[in-house]
């Protein structure tokens, strides 16, 4: 059974990072960073979690807005949920995100428990942030789905050495297929990026508790490879 607590991430110079820690039942195991959606490191997030301990990973999932909220969270349902999140979502600086992101590479790196690489992974806004941490630090690989942020960062991508593995759906009303085509383009040369688009899924089709965006086919179906990409990069 996997184990869950709260830690905190030292900064340099600006205090810590909470973060939730999810280690496997065996104790060990390559080390994923989890990023949260814009509703923080709620139930879905940590669903995520535990289904990344349960495929034998130690995951780490910071509190993305602690400068903003402590441990701010909303359990998303519906577009009532929406507003909140996007108010304290406007605050969040990105610079922030990404020095924090890396941080917390470092920090699973020297954790006794980290055998094997780090990769980072995020969900809509963190999506995005593990796009832009690719970017700027040095994951051994990173999972990116659909980060509404990336169109207008394209010209970060050619900064990304690591294997990289991108997630769409074609019917993102919070994305459109133009900033999808425009990362195609950016990165038609680069062999480390692998583009995979759902056809008839929406924004967030991996939230199983969110009955706005749920799609659980397309959530099946990119798992499989998110599943294959992290143990193929993180286990060799």
């Amino acid at each position: 059974m996997a184990t869950t607590s709260d830690i905190t991430v030292p900064l340099p110079g600006e205090g810590a990072l909470p973060a939730v820690l999810v280690t496997p039942d065996g104790g060990t195991g390559p080390g994923v960073v989890l990023v949260q959606e814009i509703f923080g490191v709620n139930a879905y997030i940590r669903d995520v979690a535990e289904r990344l301990a349960g495929e034998g990973y130690v995951v780490l999932a910071p509190h993305m807005y602690w400068r903003i909220e402590d441990d701010f969270v909303v359990e998303a349902t519906g577009p009532d949920d929406l507003p909140t999140a996007f108010a304290v979502a406007g605050q969040h600086q990105p610079e922030d995100g990404v020095a924090d992101l890396g941080a917390a590479i470092a920090h699973l790196r020297e954790r006794p428990e980290v055998t094997g690489g780090v990769g980072i992974i995020g969900f809509c806004f963190g999506g995005s942030m593990a796009y832009l941490t690719a970017a700027h630090h040095d994951p051994d690989c990173a999972v990116s789905y659909y980060g509404s942020m990336i169109g207008a960062n394209l010209d970060v991508a050619d900064r990304i050495s690591c294997p990289i593995l991108f997630h769409f759906g074609d019917q993102d009303d919070f994305l459109p297929n133009e900033d999808v085509d425009a990362l195609r383009s950016a990165t038609a040369d680069m062999a480390n990026v692998d583009i995979r688009v759902q056809a008839g899924a929406g924004h967030a089709f991996d939230n199983t508790r969110n009955p706005m965006f749920s799609n659980p086919e397309a959530a099946t179906a990119a798992w499989a490879v998110t599943s294959a990409f992290l143990a193929r990069q993180l286990r060799s």
